[in-house]
């Protein structure tokens, strides 16, 4: 470790890698509220942060699990899941009147079409303007799970074997992964209902 009179020691969480201070520094210098986007295998979370000098106020806030009570049955990690997730946050948003915001993915890398791009993508098309470019969204059937859909013909059709084994989970909730896209469907005409 580095000594001497003119060493100084970093943040607790810089050292442990949890933040990264400059790029934070940037997105409060725009004085929007944050779109926080955080994943996991099996879960989104959006949140609209605002900066607080005695510590950051969420705003509004959705999570992926929250989509089973509007009928999402499956995987709440996937694209689909992370679009509506972010779609609920933003409808949830605009009821607050809050209209624009900027992404801020934490120290995750930036991936083209990644989950926490289409979480973005459900935060915009719920009318939240965030600043982007369009070619980093994932298109609109890998948003609505077509690339599921397709996959799951694919393997029903040559390894029915690895079929069941690879979408168990779709058929123990009596979802078949191939109507992947009606789902989503159904799920965000109920969100747009509700909220």
């Amino acid at each position: 470790m580095a000594k001497g009179k003119k060493y100084r020691i970093p943040h607790r969480r810089r050292r442990e890698g949890k933040t990264d201070y400059r790029a934070r520094l940037k997105l409060i210098k725009s004085q929007l509220p944050r779109l926080v986007v955080r994943k996991s295998l099996n879960n989104i979370i959006c949140q609209l942060v605002e900066f607080n000098e005695k510590g950051d106020k969420v705003l509004t806030y959705a999570d992926s699990k929250e989509l089973k009570r509007f009928g999402w049955k499956v995987n709440c990690g996937n694209i689909p899941a992370a679009y509506l997730t972010g779609m609920l946050c933003g409808l949830r948003a605009k009821k607050k009147k809050i209209s624009k915001a900027v992404l801020d993915i934490g120290l995750y890398r930036s991936t083209k079409g990644s989950r926490l791009y289409a979480a973005m993508k459900g935060v915009i098309d719920a009318g939240i303007s965030v600043p982007h470019s369009e070619e980093i969204l994932p298109n609109e059937k890998r948003i609505k799970g077509a690339h599921i859909a397709d996959y799951a013909k694919l393997l029903k059709s040559e390894k029915p074997s690895l079929y069941k084994k690879m979408f168990s989970a779709y058929l123990k909730t009596g979802v078949e992964p191939e109507k992947i896209r009606e789902m989503f469907e159904a799920t965000k005409k109920e969100i747009e209902k509700n909220i």
